[in-house]
């Protein structure tokens, strides 16, 4: 066993003479140095938390052989002693696209879309292409290796940044001595993002929502396609499972992304490693309950130039805030146990990385898990911890010299060796040749005093009586050259001075005149460098302001929470038989309505004097736009019934705290009209400062848009030849009943696949996303809301509907319905219209501002809907125009608003009136809610305040306080010298039903 033991370790130190290499050498000789190179007395960093004080690191052919306090050095080896000095590990990237051209986007493209794949044999979405391999098209940065060697960096990953399924990644050394032995791994990583590629012009995707449905299809596809259900081979598919055990990193770039990727990977069983955008401590509990692992960029943005008033009022206070939060981010993470490393990815410059880290630090991120960012944790989540990020036996030989602690300001990074090949960033063996000496040249005689930092000395140079000389030095590999200027004061002459440092205490070399004559000169020590001890305060980080819920104007500084309110004495409009009660308590507990009546009491509930108020149920927006990222419609192809707006949900946009003081509680957020059949709707209950999620409608009914008319031709799409069908409104009928029929088609093709009790060896029907749902249309699972102006269409999709043995739920926008509202009754769908817009469009001339009272009058159930981020932040105003258009009672009018939206969207035994039992979804207004005077002061949802008037004005004080403090932040920094941005002012997209995204 000894005997085993003794050999083994003998074949460290023997170097493998047998080992022949096959590749072809006209770089250099073809024999290499093989001899061990020891690092000695030096203060090694195994790991960040395994640290030898006086160490001893041996490599050998770029490997870490042995390492310890007292390790064996064979005798041939090359040693270098580093007393004082310190070994870490290099740093690794994870995140990149090294010696890889990303593409660039064609600004001379085709404006008319593409809609389907010219690719044969590939995946049937171009921005689907999980076949890209980074290797194939990496070349070597030199310029780019050498700035992220300056860095610490010894390995990174790169990849193909395009696309949605971009393809692998490969594993790089920046070895730039050896390139044979660069590639660590060829595949090292599978990649992901909601971007679509820019070598496509493919129209399907274009939007958040279309990119998330695109990527449950693949999935769904993959699996289909895993179990030989598909008559075809795909390539795409068959590079999904050729790298489905490889690390899958997927680039959010939002907080809200990470979340979204999250629950995609929640849904398929997958582990992201989700590449972050800095923001992620603005949401840290939700994005601590995703569980994912992290890549965080550190690319804090610079100081607003806010020296312009002007300029600095067109400044979103949420940005003025992020700039100043935004170098906590890694404390946040780090101190709520989520694992992430580090990524230089959107730096400007790499050199700033050291800069932003340090920044960092100095706001409150451990040292240790600084180290571990860079080290360890990006090694493990790429799955080669034995080969990186440390240097224990066996690892690859990356390591960085340094003159101290490295994440200390003073530091010097002195040699980065990666593979063992050493790569220089500041001399090593500079000699300090600071302090003050007595300068001769030729005949004149000179002071000279040398400080600053030892790498990089600085010179002030006086003539014997004091007079102050012009001069500059510089240190490369111990040569010292300074130009001196003329003593005569009118000449502009410089002596050039250079010479080799040998000894410290007597500089000498020659002297060049202007003239071109030579003279010696010497420079004799006359007193050490005195390190003078800065007296100075240190300068403090500035303060950081409190992360609001959301982060941004109007956001809490805590999560709100139910309350138990006593309203006295109000007027209230139950929408119910009771009709409208004065002086009557409501009493709220445990987020419902607990009672209503006279003389109401609670010991525990705050009470509110509603005396000569109005309470109201919520107002409900059954077609709303606001809060959704990233497109409203995803109009690439004639149908998306696949994707759904509950993916998108915006819970930062302002627009939603301005619904609340406008006393909307509800909306139905809803695809746009860009094609037939759009996608599936959300019901969300505005709950400012909680997450997407927490905002979707607990167990909400099933809705999907449908649309006709002009915009699902394309008339007004800017498109020079639109060829995407149907192109007229008799083919908008097909593209519906084309569908219904493929999705009974569907239903059949599965009944019979279930019933046969040989199904396992059958071939499987495909699970179709987009026909599942159309499927639930039929099956009377999902309801439509369907885009309607004309008449005729109006028809046409009624009969539709009764050929396939269902029935259309809402019209929205309806606004011919006055002339078809006794088919509507006899068909049994609702209406949600506007209350007086007409005009507006070609297909619009015909509407009136009598159509709602009308269509009432007939029986339909009529809603006022908003369609508008402005309008609906007054849509009580919209439902008196009921009473005076239509002769509708106050009572009827407000129902308008509120329960009859609720009743359209199958919500009504939930909301839409005041009735015990209900949820509390109730808002105090100060005078008739149909009054253009009314102003709602509390807006209530499940018992939660989440508008109140008095606070919303103790909210302005304390922004304009903030915005202050920061703007003098921004002041300071910028007297300071530090670099500055312009400031820049949001342009805020108002998406309506016809609103397209720019790819």
């Amino acid at each position: 066993m000894k005997k085993t033991i003794f050999l083994l370790f003998l074949s460290f130190f023997i170097p493998k003479i047998t080992a022949q290499e096959y590749f072809p050498n006209n770089e250099s000789v073809q024999n290499k140095n093989n001899n061990f190179t020891a690092l000695t007395n030096v203060k090694i960093f195994v790991t960040p938390t395994q640290i030898i004080e006086k160490g001893t690191l041996l490599i050998q052919n770029g490997k870490v052989i042995s390492v310890g306090a007292n390790v064996a050095i064979p005798k041939n080896a090359i040693i270098i002693n580093l007393e004082g000095k310190s070994i870490y590990p290099s740093f690794i990237d994870i995140y990149s696209n090294f010696g890889i051209e990303n593409p660039k986007s064609d600004n001379n493209f085709d404006r008319n879309p593409m809609y389907d794949t010219k690719r044969v044999g590939f995946y049937w979405n171009e921005h689907i292409k999980p076949e890209t391999e980074g290797l194939k098209s990496f070349k070597y940065d030199q310029t780019k290796a050498d700035e992220l060697l300056k860095a610490g960096f010894g390995v990174i990953e790169t990849h193909l940044q395009d696309g949605i399924a971009r393809g692998t990644g490969t594993l790089i050394a920046l070895n730039n001595f050896d390139s044979k032995s660069r590639v660590i791994l060829a595949k090292a990583s599978n990649h992901y993002a909601f971007t679509r590629s820019l070598n496509s012009k493919q129209s399907y995707p274009s939007s958040l929502m279309g990119m998330m449905a695109l990527l449950r299809q693949v999935y769904y596809d993959l699996d289909w396609y895993k179990k030989g259900n598909s008559p075809t081979k795909d390539a795409s598919l068959e590079a999904l499972i050729a790298n489905e055990k490889l690390p899958q990193i997927f680039a959010t770039e939002d907080k809200l992304n990470s979340l979204r990727a999250a629950k995609i990977a929640k849904e398929f069983g997958l582990n992201y490693i989700l590449k972050g955008s800095g923001n992620e401590f603005e949401r840290i509990d939700e994005i601590k309950r995703t569980n994912s692992k992290f890549i965080i960029p550190i690319n804090f943005p610079e100081a607003y130039d806010v020296s312009d008033p002007y300029q600095a009022n067109q400044m979103e206070l949420s940005d003025l805030r992020f700039w100043n939060q935004a170098p906590s981010n890694l404390k946040v993470l780090s101190e709520n146990g989520i694992t992430f490393a580090l990524t230089t990815d959107k730096l400007k410059k790499t050199e700033d990385f050291r800069t932003n880290l340090l920044k960092a630090i100095k706001f409150g991120f451990d040292k240790t898990k600084a180290l571990e960012s860079l080290t360890t944790i990006p090694a493990s989540l790429i799955g080669r911890s034995s080969e990186i990020g440390s240097l224990n036996v066996g690892t690859y030989a990356n390591f960085i010299i340094t003159s101290g602690e490295i994440f200390n300001e003073k530091t010097i990074l002195y040699e980065n060796w990666v593979q063992g090949n050493k790569f220089v960033v500041n001399d090593i063996n500079v000699k300090d040749i600071r302090g003050n000496y007595d300068v001769t040249i030729g005949n004149e005689s000179y002071k000279m005093k040398i400080d600053g930092e030892i790498a990089s000395p600085k010179a002030e140079i006086t003539t014997t009586d004091s007079k102050k000389v012009n001069s500059k030095l510089a240190i490369s590999n111990n040569w010292i050259n300074v130009l001196v200027k003329s003593k005569d004061t009118i000449k502009s002459n410089f002596t050039r001075l250079s010479g080799f440092i040998e000894n410290i205490e007597n500089l000498s070399g020659k002297a060049v005149l202007s003239n071109g004559n030579e003279f010696k000169w010497n420079a004799k020590k006359t007193a050490p460098f005195v390190i003078v001890k800065d007296t100075a305060a240190v300068e403090k980080p500035n303060k950081i302001f409190p992360v609001t819920f959301p982060n941004r104007a109007y956001g809490s500084n805590a999560k709100l929470t139910q309350q138990t309110i006593l309203f006295k004495n109000a007027t209230v409009w139950t929408n119910e038989k009771e009709g409208i009660l004065t002086e009557t308590d409501v009493l709220v507990k445990n987020g419902k309505i607990a009672s209503i009546g006279k003389n109401l009491s609670d010991a525990t509930a705050i009470s509110v004097d509603a005396k000569g108020k109005h309470l109201t149920s919520g107002i409900i927006d059954e077609h709303s736009h606001i809060a959704i990222s990233n497109g409203v419609n995803e109009g690439g192809h004639n149908s998306s019934a696949e994707v759904t707006i509950q993916d998108v949900v915006n819970s930062e946009d302002i627009n939603i705290y301005r619904d609340l003081a406008g006393g909307v509680t509800t909306s139905q957020l809803l695809h746009g009209s860009a094609n037939p059949i759009g996608g599936r709707s959300a019901i969300v209950k505005w709950k400012w400062g909680e997450s997407p999620d927490e905002m979707l409608y607990k167990n909400q009914p099933k809705f999907i848009k449908f649309a006709l008319g002009e915009n699902v031709k394309q008339s007004n799409w800017g498109i020079d030849n639109p060829t995407r069908f149907p192109q007229t409104r008799m083919g908008v009928e097909q593209v519906f009943t084309d569908y219904f029929q493929r999705a009974k088609e569907y239903e059949n093709a599965w009944k019979t696949y279930n019933s046969n009790p040989k199904k396992d060896k059958n071939k499987a029907p495909r699970i179709d996303l987009e026909l599942q749902t159309i499927l639930e249309i039929i099956n009377k699972e999902r309801f439509i809301t369907c885009h309607s102006y004309v008449q005729s269409e109006i028809l046409m999709m009624m009969n539709v509907a009764e050929k396939f043995n269902f029935r259309v739920n809402t019209f929205t926008h309806i606004l011919e319905g006055y002339k078809v509202a006794d088919k509507m009754k006899l068909h049994g769908v609702g209406a949600s219209t506007f209350s007086d817009w007409w005009a507006y469009k070609f297909e619009v001339n015909d509407a009136i501002p009598y159509n709602g009272g009308i269509m009432h009058d007939l029986g339909v159930v009529v809603a006022y809907n908003s369609d508008d981020a402005e309008m609906s932040r007054r849509l009580n105003q919209e439902a008196a125009k009921a009473v005076k258009y239509s002769n509708v009672s106050e009572e009827e009018a407000w129902k308008f608003v509120t329960l009859n939206p609720a009743k359209l969207l199958h919500i009504d035994d939930k909301v839409g009136s005041v009735k015990v039992g209900k949820d509390a979804d109730l808002v105090l207004w100060n005078n008739n809610p149909l009054s253009i005077y009314a102003k709602a002061e509390k807006t209530i949802i499940e018992g939660v305040v989440y508008f109140d008037i008095q606070k919303d004005e103790q909210n302005r004080v304390a922004i304009a306080k903030e915005r202050s403090e920061l703007i003098g932040q921004l002041l300071n920094e910028k007297n300071k010298g530090m670099t500055t941005q312009e400031p820049k002012k949001k342009e805020k997209i108002h998406y309506h039903c016809d609103t397209l995204e720019q790819n």
